[in-house]
Order: C-alpha cells, then structure tokens, then sequence
C-alpha cells in the first residue's frame, strides 16, 4: 500500500515508520522544513526509544520517505493519514481542529482516483463528518471515503503498541475502505490482534472514552492514597489488592503527583466539552479534571511540609521532570506546577533528568541541571524524587544521603521501601504508606 502520512509529530513519526516496517511505501509530509531535512539525515526530533534505528532501517530500504511536497505524494497514495495536532483551544477547553480541517482542505485540492483519508488524530465525535464535507466542498468529483483510526501509543513504548496493540480501532461506513485498512492492518492478523471496525462516530468516542477512564484509574488511587495515610493502610499493597481482581485489572493503580503528558489533559477536557455542549455533561471527568490539577498544588505542599515549611533560601534537589519516564515529553508534566511554585517559594531548585533538559530549558527557567543525581543531590536540603526513571530507581541511598546537606527525601513515585531510606539517614516521605 502507498501511504501518506500528514504530519511528522509524535504519532504522524511513529505510526508512519511502523507502517513502513510493515512493508508499505509511507511517505511522511510535512510543513516544517526544518524537521524534514532533520529527518532525511536521520536525525530523529523527538525521543522515542528504538524509532531511530526503526527509521534508519525503513529509511535505507527505500520504504520510508520524508517530503514538504503534500501535492505529489497525496497525488499517489491508496490511504492518507491526518496526524496533526489537536491541542486544547484557549478559552473553552475543546479542541483545537485548525490544523486537521486545514489539513483536508490540501488533500482535497490533490486526490486522484480512490483514495482514503483517515483522521489519526485525537479529535471529537463529528470532526470525520466535517472532513468529509470539507473534501467535498473543495473536490465534489473526488473518489474518497472517510475513515476514522484512533492512536493508542504509550510515549515510551510506542512501537511495541504498535506492532503489538490491544486492538485496532477503525470507523467506517465504507466496504472499499474496510478493505483498505484491512490491506494495512494485515501483518497484525499475524498476531491475531483484534481489528474493530465500527461507525465513525463510535470510533471518535473510543478514543476520548479509553483515555478518559485511565485518567480516572489514576486519580482514584491517588485519592485512596491519600486516605491510606490518614488510616495507615499502605497504598501499594491495596492497589495490588483491588488489581488483582479481573474486572479492575492492575495497571494505572499507581499513586504519585497527577497525570500529565500530550494525551489525558487535553482528551478529559475535551470529552467534558462535548458532553456540555450536547447537554450530557460527563461529571465524573470534569471531577477528575478538577482533582488531578488539585493534585499537583498538594505535592508544592507535601514537599514543603517534608521541609517544616523552610522553603526560602535552601536548596531542593528534583530527579526526573518529564510527565512519564522514557519520553522527552514536558506538556503538562507536574514538574510544571510543582518546581516553579518552589523556586516562587524561595528555594534553589536543581535539576537532572535523563531526556528532559531539551525543552525543560525553555519551560522551567531559573533551575540550575545537572548531569547525575548525585550531583543534583549535592549540598541539597531536600530530595524530590518525581519522574521513575530506571536511572533512578537503584540509587545509593548511602552515597545519595552523603553528598546532601539536609536529610529530607520526598519520593512522589514510591521508588524506595521507607525502611531502606530511614536505614540510609533519610527522613523520608512517600505516597500513601505508613
């Protein structure tokens, strides 16, 4: 199959390389010049573990190909993706569909003979309807169909959801292009993976109400953390308690500062949109949008009371910044909320992450990073440990403890048994555990 995939972001990147990996011809296009002539060199923009090697691979085989021309490659495609942003639109939370509809208008000036357009992007129920009208409207003569085919990808372990998915959602009302899509999906069938094909509007929904759900896995332990400590049950044990149940299952149950990154954030808040705009409101997500934001103000608090509220002029140590470990990604990361409000609060905060200098440079100013916890923890009066990097997850206590001023070691993620930290000389803090 010949594919074009509009948009060269984080899921335009990472499902085009696979696709090529699958043996298809997928031409990535792009606007930003800059980041194609990045890409041809092999140079891979953002941070995602194995793509680099998967792109020189496809790349090299002749597979895989990167182009500002959107003209000539839609002109010879079977399928053509839309992967472009959707960030949540200032001033009503919904999202923001500039770039798909403008993305379609283009397609629709370039089609020639059957072709299907499919949105990949994170959008809400009706955006496929209104691509399809757009194609319309400019190409009334175009032979096209309308596929919707959500993304499920995991930042950190993309490729593997990829090339081994829980299922594959696909919205349509056309045979043609339910043939098309199954021409793509088909080394899957390989695997056996479960291929869903439904309405567009269902598969619109799918993806709002899968990210949604999670986000409330997340924030309910969060809240039952909270109560673990205040009745001295532990947190972990319960989680492990209520996941080995099949109905719950164990993943998401686990309690640190709040969900951020590309997806939860601006899903929830768009899937609390569509429900006040249809007069159905979802209050169970906007109260998990409510919680999650209260969440992060409460570990400024956490970290402070750990410090006997001695903030001002003492040093603070941070490890791991990004919203989840194995990614570059910063976008609504706690370490937004929480290190501003201690540098606000006085305190010389200093840094280390493993992938998050890059854009945490422009994003977190006035914190001084550092290439080693160790150094990060030198001469600190306090620890923050807020990002589960494996890099930090078998740290020297001892050594750790020796190279800091004070003894406090706040651990948002439970890193550490409290035992072992107190035995290292740390007055040592966690979520929801004695």
């Amino acid at each position: 199959m010949r594919i074009v995939m509009i948009g060269s972001g984080y899921v335009g990147l990472v499902s085009g390389t696979c696709f090529s990996d699958f043996g298809h011809d997928v031409v990535c296009v792009d606007n930003n010049a800059a980041k194609i002539e990045e890409l041809r060199a092999g140079r891979v923009p953002i941070f995602e573990p194995g793509l680099d090697d998967l792109l020189a691979r496809n790349t090299a085989a002749g597979r895989l190909a990167f182009s500002t021309d959107l003209a000539g490659a839609v002109a010879e495609a079977d399928a053509v993706f839309i992967a472009v942003g959707t960030p949540t639109r200032r001033g009503d939370g919904h999202a923001d569909l500039t770039f798909v509809y403008a993305a379609a208008r283009e397609i629709a000036r370039h089609l020639s003979g059957y072709t299907v357009v499919v949105t990949k992007s994170t959008v809400p129920v009706g955006t496929n309807r209104e691509v399809g009208r757009i194609i319309a409207e400019v190409a009334p003569e175009a032979d096209v169909d309308i596929a919707s085919n959500p993304e499920f990808l995991r930042e950190g372990a993309a490729i593997e959801d990829f090339m081994r998915p829980d299922r594959v959602v696909c919205g349509t009302a056309s045979p043609r292009a339910q043939a098309v899509l199954n021409e793509i999906y088909r080394p899957l069938n390989l695997r056996e993976t479960p291929v869903l094909f439904t309405d567009v509007e269902s598969a619109e929904m799918i993806k709002y109400a899968a990210n949604a759900f999670l986000a409330t896995k997340i924030t309910f332990i969060n809240e039952i953390a909270d109560l673990c400590e205040k009745t001295g049950a532990d947190v972990q044990q319960v989680a492990k308690g209520i996941g080995l149940d099949g109905r719950i299952g164990p993943k998401f149950l686990h309690p640190g500062p709040g969900y951020g990154g590309s997806c939860f954030p601006k899903d929830t808040a768009a899937l609390a949109q569509t429900g006040r705009q249809h007069a159905a409101p979802v209050r169970i997500v906007e109260t998990v949008m409510e919680v999650n934001a209260a969440r992060k103000r409460a570990m400024v608090e956490r970290i402070m009371l750990a410090m006997d509220d001695r903030v001002a002029g003492r040093r603070i140590g941070v490890l791991g910044v990004t919203f989840k470990p194995n990614t570059d990604d910063m976008r609504d990361a706690p370490a937004l909320t929480i290190v501003p409000a201690l540098i606000g609060a006085g305190a010389e905060v200093r840094v280390c992450d493993p992938e998050g200098r890059k854009e945490g440079e422009a994003l977190l100013p006035g914190v001084i990073w550092e290439a080693d916890p160790y150094a990060a923890a030198a001469e600190a009066d306090a620890l923050v440990l807020l990002t589960e990097w494996n890099a930090f997850r078998a740290l020297d206590l001892v050594r750790l403890k020796a190279a800091m001023h004070g003894d406090v070691l706040v651990d948002l993620r439970n890193v550490y048994r409290p035992a072992e930290a107190r035995a290292a000389g740390f007055a040592y803090s966690s979520i929801g555990r004695r």
